[in-house]
């Protein structure tokens, strides 16, 4: 790839390849997300990054803040709508660093904390992962 001629996706270019990720997932599976929120941010505050102890924001290409699908219940209201939040800078960060397309880079942050949203950890989300790559 020539690096010099490559020009970042801007904010709003990088909502749409999200929402293209997010629009080519099973129904089954984006149906399980209506409600939840997506928003693109250039990076996590200071506060996100103190909250979960990271030493630099690039760290985090996506969170999940809300309640999953396990804690929720049908009699409680949330004080807040789910969100998902996905970090343009760190994303196109690990991008540079090559393996995978930036759509398929997005498509795997979007997957993985759509995954929280149903109440998976981390460690659950990585069994998924390495049982898929054995296939």
């Amino acid at each position: 790839m020539d690096w010099q001629t490559v020009q970042a996706p801007t904010i709003d270019e990088f909502e749409i390849l999200a929402r293209n990720a997010l629009n080519g997932l099973p129904q089954r599976f984006r149906a399980l997300c209506v409600g939840v929120n997506m928003r693109i941010e250039e990076l996590p505050s200071d506060e996100i990054c103190e909250e979960l102890g990271l030493e630099s924001p690039f760290e985090l290409t996506g969170l999940y803040q809300g309640v999953d699908l396990l804690q929720k219940s049908e009699a409680e209201i949330a004080p807040l709508p789910d969100m998902i939040v996905l970090y343009r800078r760190p994303i196109l960060d690990e991008w540079s660093e090559g393996g995978l397309s930036l759509g398929a880079l997005v498509r795997h942050v979007l997957v993985h904390e759509i995954g929280h949203h149903f109440g998976f950890t981390d460690s659950d989300m990585d069994a998924i992962e390495a049982l898929e790559a054995g296939q």
